[in-house]
């Protein structure tokens, strides 16, 4: 895409400020149909993260969550506030812990997804099958390249 002189009403137009609408508004949707069930919206990616085994140290939830450690350790801290997770000392490492999720959330966990997957259905009503994975593969694409340019942004700079 290339880039051009925009006016003040072209910026509300961008794909940026539509995306940024577009997430705020799945947020507001989603946290609405998960606070019944004693869930928030960042609390999904953890717990299915627990439940599918592909994390279990809050550094590795960090990671999968795309989030910085410092905020992972206070949700952390409230989810195990709220009974949602539980830590258990690291044996091998006593700086670390391994996280758990409990069974009251194990519980719950099926009717939040359900709720999601609702959500989502609902905010695509009018797209075709087709569009709904072209959507998919086109934010998943923009969502690298999000990535990758951060990375080379947040990368040290090297004297020459």
């Amino acid at each position: 895409m290339q880039a051009r002189n925009l006016t003040n009403k072209d910026v509300l137009s961008t794909p940026g400020h539509l995306i940024s609408l577009a997430a705020r508004g799945f947020a507001r949707l989603s946290e609405a149909r998960l606070k019944p069930l004693g869930f928030g919206v960042g609390h999904l990616p953890v717990l299915v993260a627990l439940r599918d085994g592909r994390a279990s140290t809050q550094r590795d939830l960090a990671r999968f969550a795309k989030i910085e450690q410092p905020p992972m350790a206070q949700m952390l801290a409230r989810m195990e506030r709220d009974g949602l997770i539980q830590r258990t000392p690291d044996p091998a490492d006593g700086r670390s812990s391994h996280v758990s999720m409990t069974q009251a959330a194990e519980a719950r966990l099926p009717s939040a997804v359900a709720a999601l997957l609702r959500g989502n259905c609902e905010a695509l009503s009018g797209f075709t099958d087709q569009e709904a994975a072209q959507l998919v593969v086109l934010l998943t694409r923009l969502i690298a390249n999000l990535d990758r340019v951060a990375s080379v942004e947040a990368a040290p700079c090297v004297p020459a």
